[in-house]
């Protein structure tokens, strides 16, 4: 099937016939998914009925909490992998032929409409009012919260789908894991956990019967060790070597993922959870990491490591109770010893490690990103157990300004190093002699895109000369560059591209020896980007993306606050809070849950 729907490699939008194919797919899903749905609920339909009695004796959980939670885990697993894969694949091989052509979208599909699927069927299992904060979708449909959440979360991923190829069409292939169609694939899919979380605060609201041991551990380590690999994934281009944006992103957003995931895991379910977390996120991506690279012979996705943060959110959580100071206290554990861990594991495994010239701005910027996350992570962890301290929204609001701001900070950049290079064939190798920076944040030579991916650091042997360790591709397929970034500056010089006629482009051809200047690698990196499109067009383009992924944040948002504030949930924060962390209880009490 691949040869015949991949004849060419487009250089923008997918071929009709694929995108015909698609829809047509997604369509007998969705068709498939109303039957079930809605002849569950008018009485015709049997199956999901038994499902879910089924579903309840082996979880403890009100159907519509049971096959969800069951269906999500596979989903999401699923998705993960296929989204490393179609990423090392896109580094690998460059372009694929089409979305049908690839067979990692298939996994990043399936995964995706599983999680859709998850809520929807949540939202349509409970035949009488499942919680005090469903929400009423028609006289007499009362839907969990929880599911409902889940499904916007699947609606917002798979709306990325197409507005992926319309975005080709537009304004050419994007090819980096930051576009912002791109971002909503893996939003929408790391969100879905929230939306979990949710649904399984109303599943123990509901109080029918208690769940078993596996039910337990899906929640207590599963759930927040999914927030963090979800959180992790916006880094992936820093796991591979071939980040586009600034390194100083890279400890922004483990401080990001650490703050929030960690911080909402320890205050949520307690003693453990933060470790748990960590350990579980090692455990799959690791064997991730396995797949992709030793088995499907693809360039290896690395990982952060994440592990010191957590033991040091499990210790603050020993001395500090209350959950604003809490939140802070993590904040700077992870910002600093946790973020210092990090630096020594990017020089044992990360292909690219954090230099000397990462700092101080990589530590303020991570440090900072670190604290605002937690205290989001502080508010998300709070009012999942029930716990409306009004301090704790001002902080978020806070921490979620400063997030923002420092992903606007991260953003500026420029190309123009002013720098040019000479550069001589050596042994298979290169020798490049250039005025350049003593101490950049990365000087590398990397070919990708003509079936591998090689990351070479260069080695400097003299004032201004440098060489690279290994022996580097430079025909065929491949794209080979040198690669500089330091401070602001984010420049490349071409050593060898192939002709493009999709985009159309001309080669550059390599030589013995020639001299070129460090010029803007994006326009290296990203050459099927169309150039000659209007500002305003992607300005309009950028808006609209980013309003959709507002709307589903504060939708979010208010999920979490609105089931933090269920009638009952004051006597089960004041028993949770007796439970966790009960060898303290001569310490200072909580305050009592404001309603």
């Amino acid at each position: 099937m691949f040869e015949l729907l991949a004849q060419a490699k487009p250089a923008g939008g997918a071929a009709l016939d694929q995108v015909a194919v698609a829809t047509a797919a997604a369509g007998v899903v969705t068709v498939t998914l109303l039957w079930l749905g809605m002849g569950h609920r008018s009485g015709k339909v049997a199956l999901l009925g038994r499902l879910g009695r089924f579903s309840e004796r082996v979880s403890g959980l009100p159907a519509w909490a049971a096959i969800p939670s069951g269906l999500i885990v596979v989903s999401l697993i699923t998705a993960l992998f296929g989204m490393l894969w179609d990423i090392s694949l896109h580094i690998a091989q460059g372009r694929d032929e089409g979305p049908l052509a690839n067979v990692a979208h298939y996994f990043i599909l399936a995964g995706l409409f599983g999680v859709f699927a998850s809520g929807f069927l949540s939202m349509c299992l409970p035949l009488e009012k499942p919680s005090r904060v469903a929400v009423k979708l028609a006289p007499g449909w009362y839907a969990p919260l929880g599911g409902v959440l889940i499904a916007a979360a699947g609606t917002f991923a798979l709306i990325g789908f197409p507005l992926d190829d319309v975005w080709h069409r537009l304004f050419g292939q994007d090819v980096t894991l930051w576009g912002p169609t791109h971002l909503m694939l893996i939003g929408g899919a790391a969100m879905t956990l929230i939306g979990l979380a949710v649904l399984f605060v109303e599943a123990r609201g509901a109080g029918r019967g208690s769940e078993l041991g596996y039910v337990t551990f899906l929640r207590r380590v599963s759930l927040p060790g999914a927030l963090l690999l979800g959180l992790s994934t916006f880094q992936a281009e820093f796991d591979f070597g071939v980040p586009q944006f600034r390194m100083v992103f890279q400890p922004m957003l483990i401080g990001l993922a650490a703050g929030v995931s960690l911080v909402a895991a320890r205050l949520w379910l307690g003693r453990g959870a933060a470790l748990g977390a960590a350990l579980f996120f090692l455990a799959v991506r690791g064997l991730m990491a396995l797949l992709v690279g030793p088995v499907l012979g693809e360039p290896t996705p690395h990982f952060p490591l994440f592990l010191i943060s957590a033991l040091l959110v499990e210790l603050v959580a020993l001395r500090v109770r209350r959950p604003l100071p809490f939140a802070v206290a993590s904040g700077v554990a992870i910002g600093t010893l946790g973020l210092a861990s990090e630096w020594a594991w990017t020089h044992l495994l990360m292909p690219l490690p954090w230099p000397a010239a990462l700092l101080p701005e990589g530590a303020l910027a991570g440090f900072a990103a670190a604290l605002a996350a937690a205290c989001v992570g502080g508010w998300l962890g709070a009012r999942l157990a029930a716990d409306r301290t009004p301090s704790l929204r001002g902080a978020a609001v806070a921490g979620a300004a400063v997030l923002f701001a420092l992903t606007g900070y991260g953003l500026l950049s420029d190309g123009g190093s002013g720098a040019r290079g000479t550069v001589t064939l050596a042994d298979g190798g290169l020798v490049v002699r250039a005025d350049l920076p003593q101490d950049p944040n990365w000087l590398t030579a990397t070919s990708w895109q003509g079936g591998g991916l090689v990351v070479d650091r260069l080695e400097r042997v003299g004032p201004g000369e440098y060489r690279t360790t290994q022996p580097i591709p430079m025909d065929g397929e491949w794209k080979t560059m040198i690669r500089l970034h330091y401070g602001r500056t984010l420049s490349a010089l071409p050593v060898y591209l192939p002709a493009d006629p999709a985009i159309p482009v001309e080669g550059i051809p390599v030589r013995a020896t020639f001299t070129r200047d460090f010029g803007p690698e994006q326009q290296l990196l990203q050459r099927e980007r169309k150039t000659g499109v209007a500002g305003w067009l992607w300005a309009t383009g950028y808006a609209i993306v980013l309003a959709i992924a507002l709307a589903f944040l504060v939708a979010l948002a208010w999920g979490v606050h609105r089931v933090s504030g269920s009638p009952g949930r004051a006597a089960e924060h004041q028993h949770v809070g007796k439970q966790r962390d009960g060898h303290r209880a001569h310490q200072h009490r909580e305050p009592a849950a404001q309603q």
